[in-house]
């Protein structure tokens, strides 16, 4: 699958201000929403004109293709080897990070491969022919770097997917897929929210760690299809293994 993949060059940021503008008061604000104006909803909001939902869909598409094309077949290699060679697959990530980790270890498991996630209860210990997979955008979120740090010292290899390779995590991994870096500048992901709630400002059409989330969504599928061909696993077996008693 990847192997006539041609990596690109990192591209400019061409559209991450495309749909903003400055209230009365000066501040950077998304243009879809404003409390500003004579005509307000039940809600207090009144609604501005600046672009369709599909229109949204379609930027982000687009900017997914442009990342996609910038992630390199020797990353990719690399860390397709250390999923195949490891004894057991640990997966986590914080808020919607984790919540793609959660989802590639479930595919994970329809593969035929051990996988957990950390922090259930039933994850059992790490040892030195496991490997662990993180999430995280900024690679600096303290929650899940502390746990990679633990997991390298027990010997653990230690995969990384993230759009930051300067940062905590990334000095750590041993295998790593660095993505395009679209998200504003928040240096530990926990602070997102309390950053969202006090401000409401984001300088990304996507706000926060969006394009991140989604793209990691994105490649952890294509992953999963790319070691489905790799392993000769047929759907019908991934159907096999799908819980049957929901």
């Amino acid at each position: 699958m990847y192997r006539n993949h041609k990596p690109g060059n990192h591209l400019q940021e061409v559209i991450n201000q495309i749909i903003m503008y400055r209230t009365s008061g000066g501040r950077e604000r998304m243009g879809i929403l404003s409390c500003r104006g004579e005509d307000k909803s039940r809600s207090g909001f009144v609604m501005v004109k600046q672009g369709s939902v599909q229109d949204m869909m379609k930027l982000m598409v687009r900017r997914i293709e442009a990342i996609a094309n910038s992630i390199k077949d020797s990353e990719v290699d690399a860390f397709t080897g250390a999923i195949l060679s490891a004894n057991r697959i640990f997966v986590m990530g914080a808020g919607r990070s984790g919540l793609v980790a959660k989802a590639f270890a479930m595919r994970l498991m329809h593969l035929g491969m051990p996988a957990f996630v950390v922090g259930e209860t039933i994850t059992p210990a790490i040892e030195n022919n496991d490997l662990l997979i993180a999430f995280s955008g900024s690679g600096n979120t303290k929650t899940v770097a502390d746990i990679v740090q633990t997991a390298k010292e027990i010997g653990a290899t230690v995969g990384l997917f993230t759009a930051n390779q300067d940062s905590r995590m990334g000095h750590i991994a041993d295998v790593i897929v660095i993505t395009e870096s679209q998200r504003d500048a928040v240096t530990d992901d926990s602070q997102e929210y309390e950053i969202r709630q006090m401000m409401g400002e984001h300088r990304s059409f996507a706000p926060l760690g969006t394009l991140f989330e989604t793209t990691a969504m994105i490649f952890s599928d294509a992953l999963i299809s790319h070691l489905m061909e790799v392993t000769q696993t047929p759907e019908g077996e991934l159907k096999r293994r799908h819980m049957n008693i929901e």
